[in-house]
């Protein structure tokens, strides 16, 4: 299926591994150029080097949470040509208890996962407007409808992405631009297979027994039983960015964890 993406410019932030390369991946296999981004020049040039048989791939190392080098990596972008498709991938996530978190964690969070986004957006929102085309898709969580006890922190910033998400859509209105969220479950990365040691030692348990029993005892509402691959929710990001009639929307790949008919 050609997905009318040839030629795009597409960048994903935090896609140097995980979900985020697997997104640049996808839309290099649709025919997209596509900018990577990380933290360190040394994970963007090796995550260039992997990719660029799949066609016309570059990068930039930023850190988010500084404008000014949010700036630079915008202005990197903006070198390229217009930007198409602007992927928000970059997040993080750790098990803490509720008590635990101090003001500093909260503040941390925010800044990553949900300033992130709007920084990138600030700047790329308003030239899609401008040219009356253009698409942005912001990663949220199924955390962020169904927030996990063990992870309060990360779900409700991946709840104020869905706001943020539909806010930014209804400035959209009437013209060929669109913003929209993607909600994965629970994805096996190395991101992931981190949190997992750290679930695991907060229980006092085996990685392994963690890992079998997670579906079973803190995911019982999952349809699929297993971890979605990164691949799969990639697929879902592409599709977003690329229908013209998906316009804020919250699009699930959680396996069907979230019990609803919407």
């Amino acid at each position: 299926m050609d997905l009318g993406l040839k030629d795009k410019l597409v960048l994903v932030t935090g896609s140097a591994s995980g979900i985020g390369k697997a997104t640049a991946t996808a839309f290099l296999e649709e025919g997209a150029k596509v900018i990577v981004h990380g933290l360190t020049q040394e994970e963007v040039d090796t995550c260039v080097a992997e990719l660029s048989s799949l066609g016309n791939v570059v990068g930039k190392a930023g850190d988010l949470t500084d404008p000014v080098q949010v700036i630079d990596l915008c202005n990197f972008a903006q070198s390229q040509g217009d930007v198409d498709v602007l992927v928000n991938n970059v997040g993080i996530f750790s098990v803490k208890a509720f008590e635990d978190l101090t003001d500093a964690d909260w503040m941390l969070y925010f800044d990553i996962n949900v300033m992130s986004a709007v920084r990138m957006s600030r700047v790329f929102l308003p030239a899609m407007l401008k040219r009356g085309t253009g698409s942005i898709v912001n990663l949220a969580s199924e955390a962020g409808v169904k927030p996990l006890p063990q992870m309060i922190h990360y779900s409700v910033t991946k709840t104020a992405m869905l706001g943020l998400t539909r806010g930014m859509a209804e400035t959209t209105k009437g013209t060929g631009v669109r913003v929209n969220s993607v909600l994965p479950g629970p994805t096996w990365t190395e991101g992931v297979a981190a949190y997992f040691d750290g679930l695991a030692a907060q229980r006092g348990e085996p990685l392994k027994e963690t890992v079998e029993n997670y579906f079973k005892s803190d995911e019982p509402t999952s349809l699929i039983q297993r971890f979605v691959r990164a691949d799969e929710v990639a697929r879902t990001i592409v599709t977003v960015a690329a229908n013209q009639a998906m316009n804020g929307g919250a699009h699930k790949v959680e396996g069907g964890i979230i019990r609803s008919i919407l």
